[in-house]
């Protein structure tokens, strides 16, 4: 008899029979609160009756339509409907399937645009699980452990992680923006480096947002250096920061970034967004694939747009952001170090009485809240971090339904 990898560990037992809106029920007909939102992919909660209705019409046009081979509306369709939302100097687009693809194309885009080798990342930033993607991922070991050699041309930089350093903000960003001229001047120099690529917000790293100061920062360098600044939306793009993509809280131009999980709503859909100009520098053949802009995904991608213009819900996002994030901080007991985030992205930070990570209460929490019917994710280097990504849909009711939850939760441990 065949069974799924032992290695697939699974967050919550949980064995589900459909969605609908926030909300996940298992076999047995038990509801639960869904902050996980398959890691912040459902952005406009699970089986939206639109995005339902446009895959279901889809089906029965065209399944598959290879985007190399043939054109079909949905791909069009979406690539317009993007051109709306994009930055205004990103008015190109090569779609894949996966995050990691995402990243890979836009790796190979800006080391083919500048001939230049080395890229930069920054301490802390998830990027993917495939060879050059791990590579470039520092949220863990897990995810480049037991596989090397791997991609040569990689710098890591720090991110300003205040709570970690046990700095101000302030300091922990002159002391990463001092860093990064450090290892400009040791380890690859300008000329030889091709781009800085970093999450607006850290991810896997702990749901720590970055700030004005630090990716003004990088911008000025760039452009000082020639260096191309990519910004990796995957989790913090469409909608879920508060802001159509993470960047935009930080008064920040960007020439590459890349774009998944909330792009379609559960449909596996990814991309990366250039200007014209940057993205005709790729070599001829160097972006393809067989399943990429797949045409029921595009629509179901055409149908998430339309849904989050017709509801709101990037604002709802940061007003249900603001409430969720203050009522964490104020449910925060001794065994929480910290509390952050920006719009429907929050982590509670565990920690010892003398502020080591915590993983094992963190774990407990989360298992707590499963138990109780919230579903809530762990993230971090140590996995102490819980995390709560709710859909964009989510009302003040079914946060404050969240928040009650997680109240017993640290009332018990």
């Amino acid at each position: 008899m065949t069974e799924l990898s032992p290695v697939l560990k699974q967050a919550t037992p949980v064995h589900v029979d459909h969605g609908a809106g926030c909300y996940l029920y298992d076999t047995d007909g038990r509801r639960y609160l869904d902050f996980t939102a398959g890691i912040g992919v459902t952005s406009t909660g699970h089986c939206h009756p639109t995005v339902v209705a446009a895959a279901q019409a889809q089906v029965a046009k065209l399944i598959h339509g290879q985007y190399t081979t043939v054109l079909h509306q949905p791909l069009l369709e979406l690539t317009e409907r993007l051109g709306t939302v994009l930055p205004e100097n990103l008015d190109a687009l090569f779609f894949a399937n996966s995050g990691s693809e995402a990243v890979e194309a836009a790796l190979r885009l800006v080391r083919q645009a500048t001939g230049r080798p080395n890229v930069i990342v920054f301490h802390g930033g998830f990027h993917g699980r495939t060879v050059a993607a791990a590579t470039m991922t520092t949220s863990g070991t897990r995810f480049s452990a037991g596989f090397s050699p791997l991609m040569s041309g990689v710098h890591v930089a720090p991110f300003p992680t205040a709570f970690r350093y046990g700095w101000s903000e302030a300091e922990a960003t002159d002391f990463a923006l001092r860093e990064l001229d450090y290892l400009l001047a040791t380890l690859t120099a300008p000329a030889e480096t091709a781009a800085f690529i970093v999450e607006p917000v850290l991810g896997e790293g702990g749901y720590i947002p970055g700030n004005t100061r630090f990716f003004q920062g990088l911008r000025e360098r760039a452009d000082r250096h020639g260096i191309l600044l990519v910004f990796d939306e995957i989790q913090t793009g469409f909608g879920r920061t508060g802001k159509f993509f993470g960047h935009q809280h930080f008064d920040v131009r960007p020439d590459v970034i890349t774009i998944a999980k909330g792009l379609a709503s559960g449909f596996p859909l990814s991309g990366i967004a250039a200007s014209r100009e940057l993205m005709a520098k790729a070599w001829p053949g160097s972006q393809g694939g067989t399943y990429g802009g797949n045409a029921v995904a595009c629509a179901a991608a055409v149908a998430t747009l339309e849904v989050i213009e017709a509801e709101g819900l990037v604002g709802n996002a940061a007003v249900r952001g603001a409430q969720l994030l203050a009522g964490v901080e104020n449910l925060a007991t001794k065994a929480i170090g910290d509390v952050r985030g920006l719009g429907l992205l929050v982590g509670a930070e565990f920690t010892t009485t003398t502020g080591e990570p915590d993983t094992a209460t963190a774990s407990a929490a989360q298992k707590a809240a499963v138990d109780r019917g919230l579903l809530l994710l762990t993230c971090g280097a140590h996995m102490n971090v819980v995390r709560m990504i709710p859909p964009l849909i989510v009302t003040e009711t079914q946060i404050e339904d969240a928040l009650a939850i997680w109240s017993e939760v640290l009332a018990d441990l």
